[in-house]
């Protein structure tokens, strides 16, 4: 039981068991807010998913929760972001996390690794029965009864129904809260970019906690990035990416008219489609070819997102994460997100009436997520690097002699523009945890 605990607790229902619902569950507890149910779709939590990023804004929660120490246990100290050329020259490098000034590491780390240790954290201290699977929420029902303000959520499940205080809608970018809300905004919005991805077993590369970036043309580019430590046979698990923007796509709106996403929203990929798009690149400390045709199973998805919405409330249901303003990967942000989400809405539950704490919550996050998926569909700092490919089409020894510093400099605003909040402030900005 959380220390803080408050009398007269609203109860509280959490649709999705992913990073976002995982984490506001466990600030909830932290805030004395003890009446906290989590519904999951999924029979059983599986280890799936590939790599993900932790930015220091994210990590700053996670570890205000006590999980600094089984974070890095876990995770990644994520040291420098390198924007290599398909020839490998460098393009740009700046440090990341402690090294650019926070006080707070930049975790690369399995999604799934990361949602293990937080569902262990919910079942520790919220215990056993805080977690249904194989419940998957299907609409909502708000009632007002003696002046008491209730939601009956409905699930496709042996349960059936549940009934609550508030509803948090953590389910994803396709949430059935968000769709119950906005019944008629359609399917999600696709940017014409095919992202192929994989986890593969190899040699750490360069520093061994370094990001790259590399391709950087119109059309294609790669990112890999290391999600274990070596182990004792000095392999690691490397998280790696392909983009490739559909031929036809350039220079049209950013949301165009895309495919449904539904079954092939998560597609296996042969090598071979993968290694077509990687045709004649080098890079002398990292063989890419040899990590895509290594991976076990590569998976196929559009980069998606959805347009910002006027509203994440709609009385006592409420949405965080993805279910709110689903981001495209390009920033590295979206599950970060998720987790400062979490965390304002349960510090303004622990100060607030349900109500007052909502639209505290919601003027605090939509504007600050809405700026940042505008920064994401720009897909900065791409500008810059294509023209590095235009004036150097078959590579250079050194960037200097194809762009000078001054325009070089323009990809840091670029990456601060996507992940959110420079070192200073965040360093500064008080506690979200009870006093």
């Amino acid at each position: 039981m959380s220390p803080y605990r408050r009398r007269n607790a609203p109860r509280i229902l959490i649709a999705g068991a992913g990073i976002g619902g995982l984490t506001t569950a466990l600030s909830l507890h932290a805030a004395g807010l003890d009446d906290v149910r989590i519904v999951e779709s999924c029979p059983q939590l599986r280890a799936v998913g590939a790599g993900i990023n932790l930015q220091p804004a994210a990590v700053r929660e996670l570890s205000e929760l006590g999980l600094a120490d089984a974070l890095d246990r876990t995770a990644v100290a994520t040291s420098t972001l390198e924007y290599h050329h398909r020839y490998g020259g460098l393009i740009w490098s700046e440090p990341r996390g402690r090294a650019a000034g926070y006080n707070w590491p930049q975790y690369s780390v399995h999604r799934a690794h990361l949602q293990e240790l937080l569902l262990a954290a919910v079942r520790e201290r919220l215990g056993p029965r805080a977690l249904v699977t194989g419940c998957r929420l299907v609409r909502y029902e708000q009632h007002r009864r003696r002046g008491r303000h209730t939601v009956t959520a409905y699930t496709a499940g042996q349960t059936g129904r549940f009934d609550c205080d508030l509803l948090i809608g953590a389910d994803g970018i396709n949430s059935a809260v968000r769709a119950a809300m906005y019944p008629h905004e359609g399917p999600p919005l696709w940017n014409g970019i095919r992202m192929w991805r994989g986890l593969t077993e190899g040699r750490p590369f360069l520093d061994g906690r370094t990001m790259v970036i590399i391709g950087c043309n119109a059309r294609v580019k790669a990112v890999v990035y290391p999600v274990t430590c070596p182990g004792a046979d000095g392999r690691c698990l490397l998280n790696w990416v392909v983009e490739s923007r559909i031929e036809g796509a350039e220079g049209t709106a950013l949301v165009p008219d895309g495919p449904a996403v539904g079954a092939e929203a998560d597609c296996t990929a042969p090598p071979e489609e993968v290694l077509a798009h990687l045709d004649g690149w080098r890079c002398e400390f990292l063989d890419l070819h040899a990590v895509v045709a290594g991976a076990p199973r590569i998976g196929q998805y559009p980069m998606i997102d959805r347009d910002p919405l006027p509203s994440w409330t709609d009385g006592r249901a409420v949405l965080i994460g993805d279910a709110a303003h689903p981001l495209y990967p390009t920033g590295s942000n979206g599950a970060s997100q998720a987790v400062v989400d979490g965390r304002v809405l349960a510090y303004a539950l622990a100060r607030h009436g349900v109500d007052e704490a909502l639209a505290r919550y919601e003027a605090d996050r939509r504007p600050q997520t809405t700026r940042l998926l505008a920064a994401h569909r720009r897909l900065e700092p791409d500008p810059v690097l294509r023209q590095v490919e235009a004036l150097a089409p078959r590579g250079f020894e050194d960037i200097r002699h194809v762009l000078p510093e001054d325009r070089l400099a323009g990809i840091r605003s670029c990456t601060r523009q996507v992940t959110g909040v420079d070192a200073e402030a965040l360093n500064a900005r008080s506690s979200w945890s009870p006093a």
